[in-house]
């Protein structure tokens, strides 16, 4: 039997095909005003350039509202931290996204924290991730928040199995581990100085390529059956994952590009959304 395949592409559609019904409500409900996610861009790095734009175009393509700021290569942490206060203290703004890797003179995690939980959409602070730890109200991580909607989309069952997540950044992989826990699957968190990697990537049930390297994770890695989801998107269009030597046995997969990118997206405005209706309500 062929493998599933798990497309984020499409279900990011039918998720801003939601999304501007719920906008049009909002308008409704606050006078015409709509939901608006702050963006932060420091420096010129062409990706994050792209990914910026395109959440700026699904703001638009839903009805929401982007603001887009923009500070120099040579910011400093403190001119940062003043921007993200301007932000935090504007009405208008619902959600805040600082695009991420910032120039290495800045204090990355100091900016996340400064952004306020309210508006906190990218599930960037230690106290959001605490609370979504520990099952408490808080916005995910928006890509394995991303990732979580798209198993439970297509069924996949999670209680019980084993996960295995390659990769532990504070925004993918550690919360990606704690929102497969919170849904009663046993999960291993591997990393750089993980022994014998590949034997403990055997095991797994559902394997989650988090670690930033192009297909670092090989496909013979993958029983039979496993479920493989790839966070990651390198030049080629490949992931973190050898997708083509694990599609012959695995019972399903998220493609690169079109499986975990457009979720992420897709999650991010959903966030800014929820933002907007809980100020109002």
């Amino acid at each position: 039997m062929a493998a599933l395949v798990l497309d984020g592409k499409g279900l990011s559609k039918e998720i801003e095909a939601s999304l501007k019904e719920r906008v049009e409500k909002y308008k409704a409900k606050s006078g015409g005003k709509v939901p608006l996610l702050a963006t932060i861009l420091v420096g010129n790095d062409p990706s994050s350039e792209t990914y910026v734009k395109m959440k700026g175009n699904a703001c638009t393509r839903v009805g929401m509202e982007s603001r887009k700021v923009v500070l120099p290569q040579t910011a400093s942490t403190d001119e940062l931290l003043d921007q993200i206060d301007i932000l935090n203290d504007d009405s208008d703004v619902f959600g805040i996204l600082l695009q991420h890797p910032v120039p290495s003179q800045i204090d990355e995690r100091a900016a996340f924290e400064q952004i306020a939980l309210d508006k906190d959409v990218d599930g960037v602070t230690c106290l959001g991730f605490g609370l979504m730890s520990m099952g408490e109200s808080a916005y995910g991580s928006a890509t394995p928040a991303g990732i979580m909607t798209l198993l439970e989309h297509y069924k996949i069952e999670l209680e019980g199995k084993h996960a295995v997540v390659i990769g532990r950044s504070p925004i993918l992989g550690k919360p990606m581990a704690m929102m497969l826990l919170n849904k009663n699957a046993t999960v291993t968190i591997c990393h750089s100085k993980t022994r014998d990697l590949a034997s403990i990537v055997k095991t797994a049930d559902i394997v989650i390529g988090a670690v930033g390297k192009p297909e670092f994770i090989k496909g013979d890695w993958i029983k039979p059956g496993a479920v493989v989801v790839d966070a990651g998107y390198h030049p080629g269009n490949v992931g973190d994952i050898d997708l083509k030597s694990a599609i012959g046995h695995c019972s399903a997969y998220t493609p690169v590009p079109g499986g975990v990118g457009p979720m992420t997206i897709a999650t991010l405005i959903t966030q800014t959304m929820e933002a907007a209706e809980r100020r109002i309500d």
